[in-house]
């Protein structure tokens, strides 16, 4: 069975989430279903839409137009300039996104940028972002966040924390859950049967048997050596210098980082406009462009569809992956 088509939630409104969903549409016509959840007056003037009542619908409309499954918002949006009064809308949107897919009448989520900011101040959003609502809605689960694209896939073991506090929040047991989320999730989403994954080191040189650190030895190598003796195909913790270079690359399916920036600059610099975030762990699958709202270019015509589009590709790829695993 084909999986039902996608849910691409509208994100920001005043960012540039809604002018790029139909440029998305126009890129994958009916290669990649999906249907944006977000309310009409908010895509750009003159943009060919139709009205689904239903994911499934989607499959039905023309690819010269965007299907659409309409959420009302509390006023208009300028692209540019954020909206307080919007707020509640962008909660709700994401929210009956994951009633949709858990309900089985989507087969994933892709979500347009948010920001946290306007969400704090209009709706009182109580979570650091995207990421950690959705494992909410999803029952509290826990979650790691995955950056992925053809040519590399990373997973930061700690994120938005400052680098000083990196060393006391990779603790071994939290490693070991990342790992084994990335383990679970590159044979449910990404179809490896034996997935390879590399642990980078946290010091210079993964520590040089502690001269330049204890905690490659102390931390990391304990838990990749537990795992591996379990069957898992992880090594480490590896020099990150070297980690991601084409030959090294073309070791391991995923390497997991000990912190944001070591896991984030390679991609970014690998590839820049077909990065995807993908958050693993989720009974559902979700995918988001690695790319904020972008205030400044929001309206213009000059934001880019390439990560919103790999998004998508990549979230149907992992629908058509967990189809094949069940």
């Amino acid at each position: 069975m084909t999986p039902q088509p996608l849910v691409m939630t509208c994100g920001e409104p005043a960012g540039i989430g809604p002018e790029l969903a139909p440029r998305a549409r126009a890129i994958l016509g009916s290669a990649v279903p999906f249907v944006w959840l977000g309310d009409p007056r908010h895509l750009p003037p003159g943009t060919p839409w139709a009205e689904v009542a239903h994911p499934a619908a989607a499959r039905d409309v023309p690819a010269s137009h965007l299907p659409v499954l309409p959420h009302r918002f509390a006023a208009p949006a300028t692209p540019g300039t954020a909206d307080p009064a919007n707020a509640i809308g962008v909660v709700e949107v994401i929210a009956r996104a994951v009633a949709l897919v858990q309900e089985g009448a989507a087969g994933g989520i892709v979500t347009a940028p948010l920001n946290k900011k306007v969400l704090k101040d209009g709706a009182g959003f109580a979570f650091p972002g995207h990421t950690e609502y959705l494992a909410h809605l999803a029952g509290d689960v826990p979650v790691v966040m995955m950056l992925a694209s053809p040519l590399l896939r990373v997973v930061p073991a700690t994120i938005h924390i400052p680098l000083a506090a990196v060393p006391a929040a990779l603790t071994q047991a939290h490693l070991e859950q990342v790992i084994r989320l990335t383990h679970a999730g590159l044979i449910r989403d990404f179809g490896f049967a034996a997935p390879r994954i590399a642990v980078a080191g946290l010091n210079p040189h993964a520590g040089e048997g502690g001269a330049m650190g204890h905690e490659d030895g102390a931390v990391i190598a304990p838990v990749v050596a537990r795992l591996a003796a379990e069957g898992l195909a992880v090594t480490g913790p590896w020099p990150a210098d070297t980690l991601f270079h084409s030959r090294a690359r073309a070791g391991y399916e995923a390497a997991v980082c000990a912190y944001h920036d070591q896991a984030l600059i390679p991609i970014k610099t690998l590839d820049f406009d077909g990065g995807v975030n993908v958050t693993l762990g989720l009974p559902f699958i979700r995918t988001s462009p690695d790319h904020g709202t972008a205030f400044d270019i929001a309206g213009k015509g000059l934001a880019l569809p390439d990560s919103l589009v790999a998004a998508a590709r990549m979230a149907w790829e992992m629908a058509l992956a967990r189809q094949r695993v069940v």
